[in-house]
């Protein structure tokens, strides 16, 4: 009996010795060296891993800027300038520098301006309730409120207002990943230009009901009046679908889009306060008659 379990043992611990030998054989000769570089190109990128550059994770970004024989086509949204322009440098590539964006959000139908009309009780996604029906208010296009922007960002930058039920985007957090601009069912996340001292005018609304429609379910929709068309010196905008956009790279911060909108629906963001005109002096004050 003892000698049937130390032969047992030896055979197995035979057996064990020959295939770790086999294996590291196989190990050594297939063997593949690894770019150190890629170790530190991704120490510099945020390890978000949130896919916004195409690829499923920093480490695939890294090996593929290293590989790449040009950088043209390859940049990690969540990176600032500073930050690609040091990656360039480590593999001798240069890279173009790109204006920083920002999400907005392109709903202004908040508790107030968009009336509820049901409840909706049931899984909090915005893409179930989405599929399942038109939303707790008459607007089928408007912000359901239920957070998958938020769930989806990985940098903390979006947040749902309780006061108005609408999502908030940090200027200081938000990378422009553009995760939650997939995550959002309706659509009303877009990726802008950050603009001039951070001032950005954009049509906050994605109603393409008619005028009278959009109106009656929201008090701040825009109605496809096309007044801010013909105001625009720069023919930054266009009316398609009985909605205005604002096209960020021809628009020239005027503001002028923003006096005519008769329902508000075009938000000027980070301007200054407006100055107040002057008042009229009637023609007794201009000829000095007290």
């Amino acid at each position: 009996m003892k000698e049937t379990v130390f032969y047992s043992i030896l055979t197995l611990s035979s057996i064990g010795v020959i295939a770790a030998v086999i294996l590291y054989a196989i190990a050594k000769k297939f063997r593949t060296e690894e770019d150190p570089r890629i170790d530190e190109i991704q120490g510099l990128l945020p390890g978000a891993n949130c896919g916004a550059c195409g690829f499923p994770g920093c480490r695939q970004f890294a090996e593929a800027f290293v590989k790449a024989e040009t950088s043209e086509a390859l940049r990690c949204p969540a990176c600032g300038d500073e930050v690609m322009q040091k990656i360039a440098a480590l593999l001798g590539k240069d890279v173009v520098a790109r204006d920083p964006m920002i999400a907005v959000v392109r709903c202004a139908g908040s508790f107030e301006n968009r009336p509820r009309m049901s409840v909706y009780d049931s899984t909090r996604e915005c893409a179930i309730a989405s599929y399942l029906y038109s939303g707790d208010t008459g607007c089928a296009y408007g912000c359901l409120g239920l957070g998958d922007c938020v769930r989806s960002c990985r940098f903390d930058a979006i947040s749902i207002d309780k006061t108005t039920g609408l999502p908030v985007v940090s200027e200081e957090k938000c990378t422009a990943c553009g995760a939650c601009v997939i995550a959002c069912p309706r659509h009303i996340l877009e990726l802008r230009k950050k603009g001039k001292k951070r001032m950005r005018v954009f049509v906050s609304c994605v109603n393409e009901d008619k005028g009278a429609v959009a109106r009656r379910v929201c008090s701040v929709a825009c109605i496809g009046c096309g007044l801010c068309v013909k105001e625009c010196p720069f023919d930054a905008i266009t009316l398609k679908n009985n909605l205005a956009y604002i096209d960020f790279e021809k628009c020239k911060l005027c503001r002028k889009c923003v006096a005519v909108c008769p329902t508000h629906a075009i938000h000027e963001v980070n301007f200054p306060p407006r100055k107040e005109p002057a008042p009229k002096k009637d023609a007794g004050e201009k000829k000095g008659v007290a």
